[in-house]
């Protein structure tokens, strides 16, 4: 029997877990309502009856799931396996996250970033598999990623390596950020971005006949303009291209910095991905920003491409990251 290892991935709104083997096969996996509502103890209480469902759902006897990989969002203590400000999880700060899981799991917990854990998900088993580097971004609510090189996650000094959605573009006059760091990449690109940026449009078209050639009911969302775009709102599809011209100078700086083998795209914003007309002339519009602001080598030879595991990365990731701790624990122990 493979060992097996059990991937949480913690997000703001949903929870995704999975039982997986140490080659990437997913036995059982399942997707809950996020703990953004839930006080601490209810959250864990959640997650931690979450993991037990799904290890007697995967078939293998309790003692073959070796560790636990756990993903969330925000800073964090990785050594220490501390949640510091999670930004989609209030109320859940400086929380001793890994240690919490374990005593009520009496399994060991490796604790990563999310978007880490989703890029080493993608070289593990999805799009980056054997590549020696890769960065993935992660679109959403806001702008997450993570990078791997030579097989091991990039972390950094501090735990805080890869935030490449919180680089700086503009110095002043940027789109202001509630956390103090304006005119980040994350602020031209993330979901929040594409609302403001659509909605300014339309009252500037004020008087006009209405682009938004779909029904919105509620507060105006990324699908909203997705669907408007789909069906021919000029306005919506430019916006979107905008958003895709502005991730692709994001790449480049990533490139100028890094020169990853592959650079990935992914999250919950990706419009339909290569299924779709935009989302296929979303990802040309990055490629052809690179080609135009990058040096020629790496602008001709990086691979700029959708991921492939989908909203699945992030607890592979987390699966595979607790394999390749375990295995490094050993190793130092022997």
């Amino acid at each position: 029997m493979s060992r097996c290892f059990l991937g949480i991935d913690i997000g703001g709104s949903s929870i995704k877990a999975g039982v997986v083997t140490d080659d990437g096969e997913v036995l059982a996996g399942q997707r809950i309502p996020s703990v953004l509502n839930d006080d601490l103890e209810a959250g864990l209480t959640r997650i931690c009856s979450t993991a037990l469902e799904l290890i007697e759902q995967s078939g293998v006897a309790a003692d073959a799931v070796q560790a636990i990989g756990l993903a969330a969002p925000g800073t964090m203590d990785l050594e220490q396996g501390v949640v510091f400000h999670p930004f989609n999880l209030p109320g859940w700060k400086n929380v001793p996250l890994a240690r919490l899981v374990s005593e009520r799991l009496g399994l060991p917990v490796f604790l990563q970033n999310d978007a880490n854990a989703a890029a080493y998900g993608e070289h593990w088993v999805g799009r980056a598999r054997g590549a020696s580097s890769v960065m993935l971004w992660t679109l959403g609510t806001g702008l997450g990623a993570g990078i791997v090189i030579e097989g091991r996650i990039w972390t950094g000094a501090h735990s805080h390596a890869g935030e490449c959605g919180h680089m700086i573009l503009q110095m002043d006059g940027g789109p202001p950020s509630e956390f103090g760091i304006d005119g980040s990449p994350e602020l031209y690109v993330g979901a929040r971005a594409l609302v403001r940026r659509y909605s300014a449009a339309i009252e500037e078209q004020a008087g006009s006949p209405p682009p938004c050639r779909c029904e919105v009911t509620g507060a105006l969302t990324p699908l909203d303009i997705a669907n408007a775009a789909a069906a021919g709102d000029r306005v919506a599809r430019e916006c979107i291209l905008e958003s895709a011209r502005c991730l692709g100078v994001a790449t480049v700086s990533v490139m100028h910095v890094l020169n990853p083998e592959i650079i990935l795209i992914g999250g919950a914003m990706t419009f339909g991905r290569d299924e779709t007309e935009l989302g296929r002339a979303f990802l040309e519009r990055v490629r052809d920003e690179v080609r135009r602001r990058a040096f020629p080598i790496p602008a001709e030879r990086t691979v700029i491409d959708y991921a492939a595991l989908g909203g699945d990365a992030g607890f592979i990731g987390a699966a595979g990251y607790a394999l390749s701790c375990l295995d490094a624990h050993c190793l130092d122990v022997s």
